[in-house]
């Protein structure tokens, strides 16, 4: 969604910060409650700030085929704000009265993802350094999401039993992926460099990390403990947006994402790139490989095998491997 200033009345603002509390005592993470107020926020003003409680169905419909014929939004991107609208209405304001949405629909565009060879992918990871590299090595080698990497705490790194383990990955769900043999001994030090960290915060009077809600009234003590702490924490302590409590929270992704930009401009790649590539290319380097597409789904938390298959396309197994007439 676009990050553009937004301008309402005061009586939008209390509105709006009511809805922040309700999405904050649904246990809703902070990156959603951001998502859902832009959104909102947006409808409000495309209505000419008229109150939400004033609304409903047609101007539901107005917005979501606004955003299909007039901003060309993609179909992911007006499911996301349908989604922020439905909750405005159905869960916030507690609407009975709404029913079946007619709206035009953003088409589906199918991309084919851009993926690195390997060498390129070990090219690019040559010219990162230090927690970077380890991080992107990290991704490259078990297909994670940048959101689920930078999120990924001590305890998720299962030496015992050679697996990373994903909490709360997209669509909430958890799951296992692998842990790569060469970055055993990197792992550990990075966990050792934390566990350090860990305890100048705590000698500062910090060392307290970010849990959801449910899991920090079930377990009291765990935001201090060093199996919780983020496994790439950030170099600063900072102000948490919800509570007002300082602690050092994980490293941004856009910080991240810099880095790699950089590294793949010096490996003078010239592909429309980024640091998703890395979890494009494992996915298509285990296929080249011959493992099997379900395995290859169950690693990367795919919800249907369709979304995983148009990796076959990148490797030239959805063409059968049809040569083309000039080289023959």
């Amino acid at each position: 969604m676009d990050d553009i200033p937004l301008h309402v009345d005061h009586l939008s603002e209390r509105f709006i910060d009511k809805l922040r509390i309700f999405i904050r005592s649904q246990n809703l993470a902070y990156a959603t409650e951001k998502t859902y107020v832009g959104w909102v926020l947006q409808f409000i003003r495309f209505h000419d700030k008229k109150h939400p409680k004033e609304m409903g169905e047609n101007e539901i419909e107005s917005f979501l085929s606004y955003l299909a014929v007039q901003r060309h939004c993609s179909k992911s991107t007006q499911r996301t704000a349908l989604n922020a609208l439905i909750f405005l209405f159905k869960r916030f304001l507690n609407r009975k009265d709404l029913g079946k949405l007619n709206f035009v629909s953003s088409k589906k565009y199918r991309k084919i993802p851009t993926v690195f060879t390997h060498q390129e992918a070990i090219s690019v990871i040559t010219h990162l350094h230090g927690k970077p590299k380890l991080m992107v090595q990290l991704m490259y080698g078990t297909g994670v999401r940048i959101s689920e990497l930078i999120r990924l705490r001590v305890k998720d790194i299962d030496f015992g039993m050679s697996q990373t383990i994903i909490m709360d990955g997209k669509g909430g769900k958890d799951r296992i992926t692998l842990l790569p043999e060469r970055l055993i001994s990197q792992l550990k030090n990075q966990i050792t460099a934390v566990s350090a960290l860990h305890k100048l915060d705590l000698q500062d009077g910090f060392g307290e990390v970010y849990l959801p809600n449910a899991l920090n009234r079930k377990y009291i003590n765990a935001p201090k403990e060093l199996k919780w702490q983020f496994l790439f924490p950030a170099n600063n302590i900072s102000t948490d947006p919800r509570s007002g409590i300082k602690r050092r929270h994980h490293i941004n992704k856009t910080t991240l994402g810099k880095h790699v930009s950089l590294a793949i401009r010096k490996s003078e790649i010239n592909k429309k790139a980024s640091s998703h590539t890395f979890r494009h290319t494992f996915a298509t380097q285990l296929l080249l490989k011959g493992y099997d597409i379900r395995t290859v789904q169950q690693l990367l938390g795919h919800s249907d095998v369709s979304t995983t298959e148009i990796y076959t396309h990148v490797i030239k197994q959805g063409n059968a491997g049809v040569i083309s007439p000039i080289d023959f």
